[in-house]
């Protein structure tokens, strides 16, 4: 069945590659654009009241499809296909190809060579940069700002234990449709970790669900990275005994014993859909 969060189609307007399959007032190629805030909502509908379905970062690559000229665009993630509004001032045509990615939870980027200076900016774990020369303890980026050598690493380097990656959020708030340390849905931390880890990724529990492991028997010993998902809802196993999850009950991502989550859930009116081992 045809998924609306991963098809840039509307009644009026749907993108060149879908003509034939869908049916659209007209079609349009689109033009691909990268992102240049830190983070950009990524949102249903051209609003800033809307709901946020999912947030773009630093580097990523986005093929625009409509602009409404006040102020909103609407286009496809090139990184994991999510289809919405995007802010039209967080949009820039192609510069610089990334070179390097932060790699600690969060890092800021300074006018010049000391963390003395007040920062221009601070990019989430995940966001891209181009980098052209070291300084010291810094890397400059194509457009001249200074970030933390130990904060960056070069695109092919990945995380070993995704995992630990997922627990370095314990303590961020919970926000729906997050994916930075300022709020992460559960979803968004599992989609997060594993790009980290160089493992593709879809955005929503359900997608992640179909797509990623082999299920396991409910009966199974859990082990460290194993997916448990309930409806609407995706936890990450740490061990036999614990998870680390982004939730609405705690408004955090937390640590929980895992049977004690299974009841609460339960009780809640939720049971396991499947498990799943990477």
């Amino acid at each position: 069945m045809d998924d609306p969060r991963l098809m840039p189609a509307r009644p009026d307007l749907a993108a060149k590659y879908l003509e034939g399959k869908v049916k659209a007032t007209r079609f349009a190629t689109g033009a691909e654009f990268e992102i240049v805030d830190a983070v950009a909502p990524v949102r249903r509908e051209p609003a800033s009241d809307a709901e946020l379905a999912t947030q773009a970062l630093k580097g990523d690559r986005v093929t625009i499809y409509d602009r409404n000229g006040e102020g909103w665009a609407w286009g496809q993630l090139n990184s994991d296909g999510y289809v919405g509004w995007l802010p039209d001032r967080a949009l820039a045509k192609l510069g610089a190809m990334p070179t390097h990615k932060v790699t600690a939870l969060r890092t800021l980027m300074f006018p010049g060579p000391s963390i003395k200076l007040p920062p221009a900016d601070a990019l989430p774990l995940g966001a891209k940069v181009s980098i052209t020369r070291d300084d010291g303890e810094f890397a400059i980026t194509h457009d001249g700002l200074y970030v933390p050598q130990r904060h960056l690493g070069r695109l092919d380097v990945y995380e070993s234990d995704f995992v630990a990656v997922a627990e370095r959020f314990i303590g961020t708030p919970y926000l729906w449709g997050g994916k930075t340390s300022l709020g992460v849905d559960c979803s968004g931390l599992v989609q997060v970790a594993l790009d980290a880890s160089g493992i593709g990724c879809p955005r929503d529990s359900d997608m992640q669900e179909a797509a990623l492991g082999s299920a396991l028997s409910q009966s199974e010993q859990l082990r460290r990275g194993d997916l448990i998902f309930w409806e609407g809802h995706v936890a990450i196993a740490r061990d036999a005994e614990s998870i680390v999850h982004a939730n609405a009950h705690h408004m955090a991502t937390a640590v929980e014993n895992t049977r004690a989550a299974i009841a609460r859930i339960k009780a809640a009116g939720s049971e396991i859909t499947s498990i799943k081992r990477l």
